[in-house]
């Protein structure tokens, strides 16, 4: 069922807040709790539902996972508990739960299906289907494994060096997963360095890999050292997730007189070029503390408003900021003079067509973009010191697609008039009540996710 989303222009974003658990890190949890030995409470996990889908599918392995509002607990069966699925495998919207599990049940010895919603049928699937399949995975799907659903059969993998042509988490996790089973040495090597999560969790856990610049090796097959791979259960603190924090760090950097406090984010550096290149246009972003929890760096920021001037975002800066891609360009609409954003090929197979689509909702919203084959021109509004405003009342679309949802209703709060985001239903997968949160930033109150 479709839902729209209508947001009013509001003065100013104030007051202090949490944003929902890190997506990403909650996925990683949930594996590695699943294969863990025992009991393990995995608290302020993200409660959308692409990790919620990611839970129902261990379920549908054999697994008791308890979920309440704050704690998932999940009672591990180590790495060969894990039971064929009586049905196909729903991974819903998640590009990420449906690759890692690509990679954990490679290993197995039972058969499963992976699908998924309309957008995950059609990503790229073939990027983690390759590699698996040199590590000797029996996988099969459309157009000869490119898309999902994923039929697979568990063999005895073994390891490979493997060079990606892509930065890419979700293919380095994959393998890394698949490696667990692996007889040998499984190395990933990529040309930039992806986000770590994987990697931090892994050694959380006492697993042992190797990290060397932009690559990672990792002795699998169940033993190391002549002694067996395992882990206990243990207690997981999820941090802030940074990709939902950054629609309200660009929202109060370009509202007049905002000042919001954001608790508990994560700061992982693989994650947080958004920052860099928000102060580099000019951003009042400040770290008030930061410590570590569970191998991942976390912070309170504190964001004000200012005025912003256009940059050169290059292919070095895409790895770090590819999930706040769409917020990045509603930054740039309104800032003063040209941002180029070059180098960013892998956003146009994302749940969306992320190029193609913030370029034609931003325009229809009066901003002045061009499409490039591998990024974008945005000619600022901005002018006089002063952050500009998009055009009047106007209907846009999320194209299904959470994260554009959500940067297109902080674009609306810049219009001149109210803006409808249709089909924002979307949203649920990510930052469930972020409709509310922004409510009650708008009106003062300091809520609390």
């Amino acid at each position: 069922m479709k839902t729209a989303m209508t947001v009013t222009p509001g003065a100013s974003l104030t007051g202090t807040v949490r944003v929902p658990g890190d997506k990403s890190i909650t996925h990683r949890a949930i594996i590695l709790a699943a294969l863990g030995e025992g009991v393990s409470t995995i608290s302020g996990y993200c409660p959308g539902e692409d990790c919620l889908n990611t839970a129902r599918a261990f379920r549908a392995m054999g697994l008791c996972i308890e979920e309440t509002p704050t704690q998932l607990i999940v009672h591990g069966k180590g790495l060969r508990g894990l039971r064929e699925p009586a049905a196909p495998i729903d991974c819903g919207n998640s590009g990420t739960g449906i690759r890692l599990l690509a990679g954990l049940l490679a290993g197995q010895d039972f058969f499963a299906v992976l699908t998924g919603d309309e957008s995950i049928r059609r990503r790229p699937m073939g990027r983690v289907v390759k590699p698996l399949r040199e590590m000797g995975a029996m996988v099969a799907g459309r157009q000869g494994g490119e898309l999902a659903p994923l039929a697979i059969t568990g063999q005895r993998l073994h390891g490979i060096r493997y060079v990606s042509p892509v930065a890419s988490a979700q293919v380095k996790s994959a393998l890394l997963l698949a490696g667990l089973f692996a007889e040998g040495t499984t190395e990933f090597q990529e040309p930039n360095l992806s986000r770590d999560h994987t990697e931090r969790m892994f050694q959380s856990f006492g697993i042992p890999l190797k990290k060397n610049g932009t690559t990672v090796t990792l002795q699998g097959g169940g033993r190391v050292g002549g002694s067996r791979i395992g882990w206990s259960g243990r207690s997981i603190a999820i941090p802030g997730d940074f990709s939902s924090a950054a629609f309200l760090i660009v929202g109060a950097t370009i509202l007049p007189q905002s000042d919001v406090t954001l608790l508990n984010v994560g700061v992982n550096p693989t994650r947080i070029g958004l920052i860099e290149v928000l102060q580099r246009m000019g951003a009042d972003i400040r770290v008030l503390r930061q410590w570590n929890e569970g191998g991942e760096p976390v912070a309170d920021l504190r964001v004000k408003s200012a005025p912003l001037t256009g940059v050169t975002i290059g292919p070095d800066l895409v790895p770090q900021t590819i999930d706040e891609f769409p917020i990045l360009c509603v930054a740039a609409a309104v800032a003063e003079g040209e941002t180029v954003i070059s180098g960013a090929e892998e956003l146009r197979v994302k749940e969306s067509d992320r190029i193609a689509t913030m370029a034609a909702e931003l325009r229809a919203m009066g901003a002045r973009v061009y499409e490039k084959p591998d990024g974008l021109a945005i000619d600022g509004l901005g002018g006089k010191g002063e952050n500009g405003r998009l055009t009047a009342s106007t209907v846009v679309h999320s194209h299904g697609d959470h994260r554009v949802a959500m940067s297109l209703a902080i674009g609306g709060l810049t219009a001149q008039a109210p803006t409808t985001i249709v089909d924002s239903r979307c949203i649920e997968t990510s930052f469930p009540n972020f409709e509310s949160l922004l409510t009650r930033l708008l009106t003062g109150e300091e809520g609390k996710l």
